[in-house]
């Protein structure tokens, strides 16, 4: 048995976040992400990075778990209820990937704006003019109108880039209305469906938004509108989603996650030509791999000195320190 603690990575990190863990404790990476994988090797762990869905029950193997910490943003993927029984803080990294997420979804806006992708095609199998007829339909981001659902990190620097970048008229909605910067305008969740001429998704996934984005809500979209969900799949009816793009009612969609990942071989969105797909790695560059494996190197250090993690999630439910 190793005399200096235990860290265990779900996945591998930045090497040099890695590296500052590895001065004081003992790494290891689990071989795979199974959960009688996951269940045997956390037994021995004293601090848990999260990078994969972890198991409901993992909690009841880990003997001497003194916290978790997601390398990234969200926490849907670990039982924070049962840590929090258990008084095991649970930390993530805010903020670490939302500019390679925003950057992704622009960049996925325009895309399906301009249909680049299909005309890309076009051009490699029916030549030059069956490509250029595309251009015909090809729209502009300036002056046109983005809906945000979930002006958190992400939402924020969105917002940011298309009303100063593209000159976009940006709508919102979250909870809180008035929390909402001035040049974002907020309004209920129907009417910027009416009014957005592309739909993004950034909410974190919890009771209240999952199904938010349902066949009712997709029928208010107008019918040259995209959609792009960089949230959480089960924030979106994923067959009422396949209903209107196969039957031409949206005009198309970047999705980078999915009601089941890793997306089935087959899928009926795989033989659809107005998505985009990514296989949720809108938040993975390489500067936020580092920024991400830095700030998760923060937060497991201070879980091996004894104090709380500076993004601690469940904070509330943790017994006071000291």
């Amino acid at each position: 048995m190793s005399a200096r603690p235990v860290v265990l990575l779900t996945g591998p990190m930045d090497p040099a976040g890695e590296a500052r863990i590895a001065a004081v404790a003992e790494v290891r990476l689990a071989g795979d992400t199974s959960a009688a994988t996951l269940r045997r090797l956390v037994a021995q762990a004293d601090v848990l990075v999260v990078r994969s869905a972890l198991p409901a029950d993992l909690l009841e193997h880990a003997l001497r778990l003194r916290g978790i910490v997601r390398h990234g943003v969200g926490v849907d993927m670990i039982p924070v209820e049962a840590a929090s029984a258990r008084g095991i803080p649970v930390a993530n990294v805010p903020g670490s990937n939302r500019h390679a997420v925003a950057e992704h979804v622009m960049g996925a806006i325009q895309l399906l704006r301009r249909g680049s992708a299909l005309m890309d095609q076009r051009l490699r199998r029916g030549g030059w003019e069956a490509a250029r007829a595309l251009a015909d339909g090809a729209r502009e981001l300036h002056g046109a109108t983005l809906g945000l659902v979930g002006v958190g990190d992400i939402g924020r620097r969105v917002a940011e880039i298309a009303a100063f970048g593209y000159g976009m008229k940006v709508l919102g909605h979250q909870r809180r209305l008035d929390a909402l910067p001035p040049f974002v305008e907020g309004c209920g969740l129907d009417t910027l469906c009416e009014r957005c001429d592309a739909l993004v998704l950034a909410c974190a996934l919890t009771e209240g938004s999952r199904g938010l984005i349902d066949a009712r809500r997709l029928g208010l979209l107008k019918a040259d509108a995209v959609l792009v969900n960089v949230s959480r799949g089960a924030v979106l009816d994923e067959a009422a989603l396949l209903h209107a793009l196969a039957t031409g009612r949206l005009h198309g969609a970047a999705l980078d996650v999915f009601t089941t990942q890793p997306l089935p071989a087959g899928h009926p969105l795989l033989a659809l030509p107005n998505v985009l797909l990514s296989p949720h790695a809108a938040g993975l560059t390489v500067e936020s791999m580092r920024r991400m494996s830095e700030g998760t190197a923060d937060a497991v250090l201070c879980l091996l000195q004894g104090r709380r993690p500076p993004h601690c999630v469940n904070v509330a439910a943790l017994p006071p320190v000291g």
